[in-house]
């Protein structure tokens, strides 16, 4: 089973990604950890990778295929795997059809006045602890007592910044799997675990 999921920043794709690996023992691809693992092991890609990170620069998608292309063909991989964070283009979506087939492609859709909401009422403390002003209202962390505060890139103007990415970049592949009669969107504002039975249900082929 060969799974990509879609969905722009806080729609939940990580909670799910987690739920979907779990369920049927297949591999989570990230090509954010593959391509800083390249990096760590000095790979030749990890060392090409790096020269234009080290400048500040996009990865070029020659060096993130190439990259993907390695790690789906690790032992972990064989039962099948589930790509987070690739494609994010349908430049990158056209490489990765010429590199093996996908089984299903799951867009997780959240409106966007939800998601800056959602993304902006997180609250972080400096011990690890994450909360939402939805479901607590104090200022302080419940397990340290040390102040909560709002990340840099949570905040509303950033979030925005990032959908807007998203929609010119990664929103035209729901059109691209679409077409190609792979793709199933699933609402995802709702409970996690209401959006995961729809989830089962179009992996378990019943969609």
């Amino acid at each position: 089973m060969k799974i990509i999921l879609l969905g722009a920043p806080g729609a939940g794709k990580g909670t799910q990604a987690a739920k979907i690996v779990s369920d049927y023992g297949i591999a989570h691809v990230s090509t954010g950890d593959a391509l800083r693992a390249n990096i760590k092991a000095e790979t030749e890609l990890g060392k090409f990778a790096k020269s234009f990170i080290d400048k500040g620069q996009l990865v070029p998608d020659e060096v993130v295929v190439n990259i993907v292309a390695d790690r789906i063909t690790k032992e972990d991989c064989k039962k099948g795997f589930l790509l987070d964070g690739f494609p994010r283009t349908v430049a990158q979506a056209d490489a990765l059809a010429k590199l093996t087939d996908i089984d299903f492609v799951i867009n997780i859709d959240v409106d966007p006045k939800v998601i800056v909401k959602r993304i902006g009422g997180r609250r972080m403390c400096v011990c690890g602890e994450t909360y939402h002003v939805s479901t607590y209202d104090k200022d302080t962390c419940a397990k340290c007592g040390k102040p909560l505060y709002l990340r840099d890139d949570d905040n509303e103007e950033t979030v925005q910044a990032r959908l807007d990415v998203y929609k010119n970049q990664t929103e035209p592949l729901i059109a691209y799997y679409s077409a190609l009669g792979k793709l199933a969107t699933v609402d995802g504002d709702r409970p996690v675990d209401d959006v995961y039975k729809d989830v089962k249900e179009v992996l378990d082929g019943h969609c």
